[in-house]
């Protein structure tokens, strides 16, 4: 992240949600609050998507062609956390680098829970800006702002009132591909020092290699957020199993899109270096 402004992949993510959202991507897909957490210039892209790939810009149909994907991809990742974070019904939800997330705003199962929304206070500063008039379903929203690279995690966290003999649902959707594999296993140890028995933990992460990987990262790379880590499926699960996590469901894109919304499957072929994992605390 550039000093002063807010994550830029966070409004990626954003506006691919908003376009998942726009086009019915998926049966089970809805998030009417993404484009109201988009500044105008991000509206304004998800309506320029919205009127069809340009013709004479090749360019251009290159842009169009990767938002696709990503918005397919965002219907399909959404869809495997909400349904993990239904299940599993905690009363303290934990959203790791939540940037632009909206879960708080449209997800009624949280109307008993209180939802801690970790960032950097940049993108948090943004976000409280552009929450408006959106109602509220959570229970309680809780802003933790943490400067990754000089706060302590715990810290904050136990500051802002989260209580660590209770269950949590932890929600790390969009940030271990930014990290160092060290800066994971930090963080990860301080979510298992957190986590009551019974506790649930989403991870999506990328694994090496592919083409597709390999454009997404240059992408992010120039908007000052490159990929510093990947892990294979056995990687992962040792990771989390070090960490007494449990691994319940990992699974690449394709296969879940295969699950959740099979007319997006052809699409989330192009993304099948994205993995999702779901691991509770044994």
């Amino acid at each position: 992240m550039r000093p002063g402004e807010s994550s830029r992949t966070a409004a990626l993510v954003c506006m691919a949600r908003a376009i998942a959202h726009e086009e019915a991507l998926a049966p089970k897909f809805a998030d009417p609050t993404a484009l109201q957490l988009l500044s105008d210039e991000g509206r304004a892209r998800v309506e320029r998507h919205r009127q069809g790939p340009p013709r004479r810009s090749v360019r251009g149909r290159f842009a169009y062609e990767f938002m696709t994907a990503r918005a397919a991809m965002m219907a399909v990742r959404t869809v495997f956390i909400d349904d993990a974070v239904r299940e599993a019904a905690h009363a303290q939800v934990v959203i790791l680098g939540a940037g632009l997330d909206g879960r708080a705003w449209r997800m009624p199962e949280l109307r008993d829970a209180v939802v801690f929304e970790v960032d950097h206070p940049d993108t948090q500063r943004t976000k409280r800006a552009r929450i408006g008039t959106l109602a509220q379903t959570a229970r309680e929203v809780r802003f933790v702002a943490v400067d990754f690279t000089r706060d302590d995690l715990a810290e904050r966290l136990a500051a802002a009132g989260h209580d660590a003999t209770k269950p949590t649902t932890w929600i790390w959707e969009g940030v271990v591909m930014y990290l160092t594999p060290a800066q994971v296993e930090a963080t990860l140890a301080i979510v298992a020092g957190r986590s009551a028995r019974g506790s649930r933990l989403v991870v999506v992460y990328t694994a090496p290699g592919g083409f597709i990987r390999h454009v997404v990262a240059l992408a992010v790379r120039r908007l000052g957020e490159p990929f510093r880590s990947s892990f294979r499926e056995e990687q992962m699960r040792a990771l989390l199993a070090k960490h007494a996590f449990r691994v319940v469901l990992d699974e690449g894109m394709p296969r879940s899109a295969a699950r959740i919304a099979p007319a997006m499957a052809p699409r989330a072929r192009r993304v099948k270096h994205v993995r999702m994992v779901t691991a509770d605390r044994a």
